[in-house]
């Protein structure tokens, strides 16, 4: 019995795993958090202020939120002097950009499911 181009086309096409918002890293899903990853993905490096002034919140918001990255292992923060005022400093790990990649994939996927593509 000869099958329907149809039924072919269905057949050949690979079983695709599920995609469910529950699978969002929560660490990275926080808006400030996702802000700063999101700033850091585009540059080398950022001082606080810089950091503050781009997420546009509060040097409380921007201390909590980053360290909670960096106990994840997601930010790197160097703590130093230019001159006698104290300069801090963050960045993307290696482990934070490949983290970083899976939700904007994982996003990626969500928005396809939900448009039915």
């Amino acid at each position: 019995m000869a099958k329907s181009a149809a039924a072919k086309k269905f057949a050949a096409e690979p079983a695709v795993r599920p995609v469910h918002v529950g699978d969002l890293d929560r660490v990275i899903h926080e808006k400030t958090r996702l802000a700063i990853l999101s700033a850091l993905a585009v540059n080398s490096s950022l001082t606080f202020n810089e950091l503050k002034d781009i997420v546009n919140t509060t040097d409380g918001n921007i201390s909590v939120h980053a360290r909670k990255l960096e106990e994840a292992n997601y930010v790197s923060c160097r703590k130093g002097f230019e001159g006698r005022v104290p300069r801090t400093e963050f960045s993307l790990t290696a482990a934070g950009r490949r983290a970083f990649e899976r939700y904007l994939n994982h996003m990626e996927a969500l928005i396809k499911a939900a448009r039915g593509e």
